[in-house]
Order: C-alpha cells, then sequence, then structure tokens
C-alpha cells in the first residue's frame, strides 16, 4: 500500500500532474516554448534595455504560471494575456521596490555633497546660454531643449519632434558644434 505524499505545489516544486510521468516537464516545456518570445519582448519593452532583468522575470513569470495549474481545472492553460498580466505585475513590484531605494539613498548623498550656491554665477551662466541658445536655428535649439534640458533620449525625443532618430543626433551634433565654434573660450574653459 503506498502512502499518499504531500502535494508537491505546496513544498514550492513542480505541480503534482498525477502519474508518474514527466508529463510536468512537458507542459513547462510548451509553455516556454509557446510564450518566451513574445513575454521576452513584452517584458524588455517595460524595462528598456536590461536583457538580464527582463529574462528573470520571464522566467518567473512562466514558473509561477506553471505552479498555478495545480490549482486549476484539469485542461487549464493560462492565455498569454494572463501571462502578459503576471510579468507586468511582477515588473511594476520591482520598480515600486527600486524607486523606493532609490529615494532614500539619494536622500543620504544630498546631505553630503551640498555645495554653496552663488546666485550671481548662475544668473552670468543663465544668460550666456540663453543668448548662445538664441543664436542657434530654431531646429537646433528645439532638439537641445528635448535632449539636455528636458533629459530625452535621442529616441524619445524623435517621437516627440516627430523626427527620425538620426536626425536627432545630427541636429544635436551640428548644434554643439555650431555652440563651440561662436564661443571657443568657453570650450577651452570648460575642458
Amino acid at each position: 500500500m503506498r502512502t499518499p505524499t504531500p502535494s508537491s505545489a505546496a513544498d514550492g516544486s513542480a505541480p503534482d500532474t498525477g502519474d508518474d510521468s514527466p508529463s510536468g516537464d512537458h507542459s513547462i516545456r510548451r509553455l516556454y516554448e509557446e510564450h518566451h518570445g513574445p513575454l521576452l519582448r513584452y517584458v524588455s519593452s517595460l524595462i528598456r534595455g536590461d536583457c538580464q532583468r527582463a529574462e528573470d522575470f520571464v522566467q518567473e513569470t512562466l514558473v509561477r504560471a506553471w505552479l498555478s495549474t495545480a490549482n486549476q481545472p484539469p485542461g487549464w492553460s493560462p492565455s498569454r494575456t494572463w501571462l502578459m498580466r503576471v510579468a507586468h505585475n511582477l515588473v511594476v513590484d520591482w520598480s515600486r521596490r527600486e524607486r523606493v531605494h532609490t529615494e532614500i539613498q539619494h536622500e543620504h548623498t544630498l546631505d553630503k555633497h551640498l555645495e554653496p550656491v552663488d546666485p550671481m554665477s548662475q544668473a552670468v551662466q543663465r544668460r550666456f546660454m540663453v543668448h548662445a541658445l538664441s543664436r542657434l536655428s530654431h531646429p537646433h535649439r528645439e532638439v537641445l531643449f528635448y535632449i539636455y534640458v528636458l533629459g530625452c533620449t535621442g529616441t524619445d525625443a524623435a517621437d516627440a519632434l516627430g523626427i527620425p532618430p538620426g536626425t536627432v543626433k545630427s541636429r544635436t551634433h551640428h548644434a554643439i558644434r555650431e555652440l563651440r565654434r561662436r564661443h571657443p573660450e568657453h570650450v577651452r574653459a570648460a575642458a
């Protein structure tokens, strides 16, 4: 007589499929093959550039889906929409934790690095920048504003301005070159 064993889903391992065949391995492999690529693209678009973290989120999503099959009716399979919602929630939770952690770190570093502010110096610099930028063409000023004042990436600036990213790079390059040409004394002082 066999003694019943506790459900493996409760201890964090694979869901019990009811038989000794490796069908659990088959279901996770099927989930991976069917949904890995689209999930990875979706998560990568959410976190922009951190490929390893995106892969971690996708794997966690697929493991959660696989573990949840034990609590669902027989034959249930997670839809791609369900998987994307799980991945989205994982990314949101992570970003909230990171934001709180970053804010705490910034509070401590701001106290240590306070520098005296010279309002006259700032006014002179601001006046010079306004004068220098006013002599540039409108498209060059616009690109510099998006990149350096608003802190946009080249792609974001391109989207906002409705121009290709290559045009943003070109205009930024030419605008800075023109500023350096017109004000060589400030280039030497900054170097």
